[in-house]
């Protein structure tokens, strides 16, 4: 092995899948509390459920399209663009969020029809990112429900990207070609 060969691919060489296991959850702990930290200081939802399996591609699968950088950011924003057109087309905003209130016709609607739209939307675009359906649902069913949560999403998405590809690129790990 020369000192160019990437981190992650050391630690599979040298531990099979733990080596890769140890690498993927090293840096998802750093990168989720860096951005978790953000939103402590901020006093705003910095961490949201789909965040986690963005993280888990970053550094599990950095190689796969839906990897890329720029699939995340597209698929994210698509994905909140939609639950945000769903929550106010279907009158959620009127309503409790779903995990509190209780599911409602609406929330089904707008939860169907928003990741409904997410995914045409982005294999239209060719830029598969499965995390994105969980942004929508997110917001279509009234979990974050402000115009500042729907800012601090999009913020903690591209704070998030940038820390997670910035960390894979200085450990040498190459992302999936655009």
């Amino acid at each position: 092995m020369t000192s160019g060969t990437p981190v992650l691919d050391r630690l599979r060489n040298a531990f099979g899948t733990m080596g890769a296991g140890v690498y993927a959850a090293a840096l998802s702990l750093l990168t989720l509390s860096a951005v978790g930290l953000i939103g402590l200081l901020t006093h705003m939802p910095w961490l949201f459920p789909s965040l986690g399996p963005t993280l888990m591609l970053f550094f599990e699968s950095p190689d796969q399209p839906s990897s890329r950088p720029l699939n995340t950011l597209v698929g994210h924003g698509v994905g909140l663009a939609a639950g945000i057109a769903c929550f106010y087309a279907f009158g959620i905003d009127g309503l409790q969020a779903a995990p509190v209130g209780g599911l409602t016709a609406a929330h089904v609607l707008a939860g169907a029809v928003s990741v409904a739209a997410t995914t045409l939307a982005l294999t239209m675009l060719r830029l598969p990112h499965p995390p994105a359906g969980a942004t929508t649902l997110i917001v279509s069913l009234g979990i974050l429900h402000t115009p500042v949560h729907f800012l601090t999403m999009a913020a903690a998405v591209v704070a998030m990207t940038a820390l997670a590809w910035g960390a894979n690129i200085l450990l040498g790990t190459k992302p999936a070609a655009q």
